[in-house]
């Protein structure tokens, strides 16, 4: 069962806390940006998420099928990836960002996963830190993603969120 925006404490703070938590990436790198960037970002959830999806390796078209207050569907030229739940918690120094996944791609694979993203200011632009979690993918071909992925997709999505962030800023 995911979290739940208001069910207590993120994900970043159990796994800070050393809470049992089925951590499949954690990962993080410096954005060429500024905390205001991402907040300005953050008010049109829909649009930021397909920025960055349109940037990860392999997706060749990106879009928006629908977007509500806490959740945004995107269709790919591989699936249809929904993420709902998404809590942002803003503050002056600090962004943190939660959402589940479910990315079916096409009739091979489904995969179900939290993510939390975390954003702080330093000198020279912002701390982007990523948690991917609890993720399931049924079948041979989910056993090869959750075996063999983590570090590439893990990897690939904190250069998607760079790349769309300094571009924004530049």
């Amino acid at each position: 069962m995911f979290r739940r925006p208001g069910d207590g404490p993120t994900l970043l703070v159990d796994v800070e806390r050393g809470l049992t938590v089925s951590v499949w990436f954690q990962g993080e790198g410096e954005i060429g940006s500024n905390l205001e960037g991402v907040k300005r970002a953050l008010e049109k959830h829909g649009e930021l998420y397909v920025g960055i999806v349109s940037l990860m390796p392999g997706l060749t078209s990106v879009e928006l099928v629908e977007q509500g207050g806490d959740s945004v569907t995107i269709r790919t030229n591989e699936g249809l990836m929904e993420r709902t739940n998404i809590s942002k918690n803003i503050e002056s120094e600090r962004v943190v960002v939660e959402f589940d996944e479910k990315y079916q791609a096409g009739s091979k694979v489904t995969v179900t996963s939290r993510f939390s993203d975390e954003f702080t200011p330093t000198d020279t632009g912002v701390t982007h830190r990523l948690v991917m979690s609890d993720v399931e993918a049924p079948g041979f071909l989910g056993f090869l993603y959750r075996r063999f992925g983590s570090s590439k997709t893990g990897n690939a999505t904190l250069k998607a969120y760079k790349a769309y962030f300094e571009k924004q800023n530049g």
